[in-house]
């Protein structure tokens, strides 16, 4: 398991769990809920924000929001 905030462009996974708190709801209403597959598409030029999709939609992410997602990440990853 790993933060998404630490995934590389490539890498996927299935969600595993959110930290409690502010964030979390909001992330739940983005459809970042647990056992959903994500996948980090692309990161900027300087690391953050980092773009991601999960549920066929594309969303961008602060390092710091992301890392309060808990990732399986694929084995073949």
């Amino acid at each position: 398991m790993a933060p998404l905030g630490h995934m590389t462009p490539g890498q996927a996974g299935r969600v595993a769990g959110i930290a409690p708190g502010a964030l979390r709801a909001r992330l739940l209403a983005l459809g970042v809920t647990p056992g959903a597959q994500v996948r980090v598409v692309r990161a900027a030029p300087l690391g953050d924000p980092i773009e991601v999709e999960v549920r066929g939609a594309r969303l961008s992410l602060r390092r710091a929001e992301a890392g309060a997602v808990e990732v399986e990440v694929d084995a073949h990853e």
